[in-house]
């Protein structure tokens, strides 16, 4: 089995993407309400801060930070998967192998993790977190997507409520690095 490595900070402030396995999919969108459980159980017993998140029909990018004594990212997302799958009815196609483990078809296997560095590429993850809705299309305006922190991060004064109201992608954006 291959090695994953993972950048393991204790308390340490991490960008992912988290992707369905069927991009064409809406599922995450459609079933919002039972995402937002999920995380919020998950949240119940292991603690952790949302700094930024989108969600898209097939994907989504989120920000978190962790506890000071805690790395454990990984076993979040596992249990998140496995709550918000649990809430779905079982119609998805189901590889032999998939079916023989046990398994659904919903997500892929793995999600893409990047470790915060500093205070600009904070800043440039928190950027891409809230354009992706416009870079895919779904949007005109940042503002106009429903399944954002952006309005939280306006509210808290990190962003002006007229943010990229042109919709050009920033230039230092997210996933590049």
């Amino acid at each position: 089995m291959p090695d994953y490595r993972r950048n393991r900070v204790l308390g340490g402030t991490f960008f992912f993407t988290v992707n369905l396995r069927d991009r064409s999919s809406a599922l995450l969108v459609m079933h919002i309400d039972a995402l937002r459980d999920a995380v919020r159980s998950v949240r119940a017993r292991s603690p952790l801060h949302i700094d930024a998140w989108v969600v898209l029909p097939d994907h989504m990018h989120c920000i978190w930070t962790l506890p000071p004594c805690d790395d454990d990212f990984s076993g979040r997302w596992r249990e998140v998967k496995k709550a918000f799958t649990r809430t779905i009815p079982a119609t998805e196609y189901r590889s032999p192998v998939r079916r023989e483990r046990g398994e659904r078809g919903i997500w892929q296997r793995r999600f893409w993790e990047h470790t915060i560095r500093d205070e600009q590429d904070y800043a440039s993850h928190m950027d891409y977190v809230h354009f992706n809705p416009v870079k895919h299309g779904l949007v005109q305006h940042v503002a106009d997507w429903p399944f954002s922190s952006f309005r939280r991060c306006v509210t808290r004064g990190l962003y002006p409520a007229d943010w990229n109201v042109a919709g050009a992608e920033p230039v230092e954006c997210g996933e590049r690095r």
